[in-house]
């Protein structure tokens, strides 16, 4: 067992506190030694030549990041000679590395995979509710305020639901994994999944036209690369069926919104966004007042207490760092070509 040197670097110090509780801070501490200074951005900075973060980049084996660290380039990385490892209790690490980091042999972990979980969950809720035309319901209830008097016009449930996953991500598997006990079909689009990794996902293989075509819902958990952006055309949506719905929780340059606008406010197509493009929306777009569309200010991550998670699966790396193993939840630089 190695004893490390250890600090976090995040946007500010109340974040540590959100991410690692008492029992998470005292496993930490039982395998490094952890500087009580949070280097957020304006400690980390060198400001007029001075040497910032109070030495701590100097002896420092491990930062334990979050959102609003960062970006270890090549000027960071000279301050910090001893950093062995970058461990990210947020989601994507790419805003924080960088080629210079690779080049260093610095190992980069990230929390991403429990950051899945609550998306997914967000994302279950809101298929069931969508099959359920919660929204619908609960608008015409509202106008009406009896039981008598109103309908709704697309009545569907959950009995045969079809929900098209788009991208077999963390999220979309963990998607999927929550769908299996309920009475739906899943299809999923992803490319670089064949019909017997689908198959073995418990979904059917489909072309995204496919996918539009046929689904009650689509979940969008595709990464926001070059070439998937606006994946979700103004073709894909026309194909979808009326009364269909499309949830986003991906990213919103994944989605044509002014497409999916003209689609919401005709009153053929529903919409739950957790991400626009851009974000957020213009104060006076139509889509905040629109019939059919729920906007969400990105509730689908980790909030409250699902943020230990995080903190949880970070500490868990130091450990495995301390102890000579292999890192669980490792990010490799050949993975951020298709990853989010």
């Amino acid at each position: 067992m190695t004893r490390l040197r250890a600090a976090f670097a995040m946007r500010h110090a109340d974040l540590v506190s959100e991410l690692f509780d008492d029992a998470a801070l005292a496993r930490l501490r039982t395998v490094a030694d952890v500087a009580e200074h949070v280097l957020t951005p304006d400690a980390v900075a060198p400001v007029q030549g001075q040497e910032p973060a109070h030495g701590i980049l100097e002896g420092v084996d491990v930062l334990l990041t979050g959102w609003g660290a960062p970006r270890f380039d090549g000027a960071l990385l000279r301050r910090a000679p001893r950093l062995r490892a970058v461990v990210h209790a947020a989601g994507s690490v790419k805003p924080i590395v960088s080629p210079e980091l690779w080049a260093r042999d610095v190992r980069v972990s990230s929390a991403a995979a429990a950051n899945a979980r609550p998306v997914a969950e967000y994302t279950l809720a809101t298929v069931l509710l969508a099959g359920k035309r919660v929204l619908e319901a609960a608008d015409a209830f509202a106008a009406h305020r009896r039981f008598d008097g109103w309908s709704l016009p697309d009545p569907l449930g959950n009995h045969g639901l079809t929900v098209g996953v788009v991208g077999a991500s963390r999220i979309g598997r963990q998607v999927m994994r929550l769908l299996a006990p309920f009475d739906v079909e899943i299809l999923l689009h992803d490319p670089w999944v064949d019909a017997d990794g689908a198959r073995a996902l418990g979904a059917t293989a489909v072309t995204l036209d496919d996918l539009a075509r046929a689904s009650d819902v689509v979940t969008v958990h595709a990464p926001d690369l070059p070439e998937t952006y606006r994946m979700i055309g103004a073709r894909q949506l026309a194909l979808m069926p009326d009364a269909a719905t499309l949830v986003n929780t991906a990213r919103g340059r994944l989605v044509d919104t002014p497409a999916l606008t003209r689609e919401v406010l005709s009153g053929r197509l529903r919409a739950v966004l957790d991400v626009t493009d851009p974000e957020p929306l213009p104060a006076d777009h139509a889509l905040w007042d629109a019939p059919g569309a729920l906007l969400t200010p990105h509730v689908a991550g980790s909030l409250g207490n699902e943020l230990r998670r995080l903190g949880d699966l970070a500490v868990g790396e130091v450990e495995r760092l301390a102890a000579g193993a292999p890192l669980g939840h490792e990010v490799l630089p050949e993975q951020l070509g298709t990853t989010a």
